[in-house]
């Protein structure tokens, strides 16, 4: 059984989805961000950088912060997801680390910037709608030849697509990226997506272009 601390934001759902794919058992402890909870000190013995999401498996008592490295233990523990060694590892951590690295951050400050507090921050706006579009093609580009980001469905793309999933937020018409969308729809369609997008909070329904 898994211990799972999170909202309902993409970082969090990333967790939530990858739980349901991979059927592992886990009991949901919501974490309320927009009420500090991520502050409290019983979250802060799990997760010491007060983010969620974070996890405990109960099999061994191991706590575990980030979302990448909780992807990839979950992967791990049930060999799913992410291969077990070799070049389709690395391109899989490649892939993943790109996601963390790079449309993680990023769209998170145009969530911020330009969609919280537009008109403050005219230069840092432009800046990161600019990285932003970089990112997107990137992204497109790569699913041109190949239908996950590793080839086979893995934990970059679960990592990816809450992400994507907002991309209303991000001011992007899917359809100007048609790779991306074609990938988008497919992961959305898996049943395990639409389980996880839902925990903790139900939002509502996935957002379609």
């Amino acid at each position: 059984m898994i211990d799972l601390y999170t909202w309902s934001t993409p970082n969090g759902r990333k967790v939530s989805i990858a739980l349901e794919e991979l059927g592992l058992p886990y009991t949901v402890h919501a974490i309320d961000i927009t009420k500090d909870q991520q502050f409290a000190p019983d979250f802060l013995k799990v997760s010491p950088n007060n983010k969620i999401p974070a996890i405990v498996d109960r099999d061994n008592g191991l706590s575990l912060m980030e979302s990448g490295a909780i992807l990839t233990y979950l992967a791990d523990k049930t060999g799913r997801l992410l291969p077990a060694s070799g070049e389709k590892r690395y391109r899989t951590l490649e892939w993943l680390m790109w996601q963390i690295g790079g449309p993680g951050p990023t769209l998170g400050q145009v969530h911020a910037y330009c969609k919280f507090n537009k008109g403050k921050a005219p230069f840092a706006e432009e800046r990161l709608m600019k990285e932003a579009m970089r990112l997107y093609k990137v992204f497109d580009s790569r699913l041109a030849d190949h239908e996950y980001l590793a080839d086979d469905y893995s934990i970059a793309d679960v990592a990816a697509w809450p992400w994507v999933s907002r991309f209303e937020w991000h001011s992007v018409d899917l359809n100007q990226f048609p790779n991306v969308l074609r990938w988008y729809l497919a992961i959305a369609a898996r049943p395990a997506t639409a389980r996880g997008y839902s925990v903790p909070v139900d939002t509502g329904s996935i957002p379609l272009p």
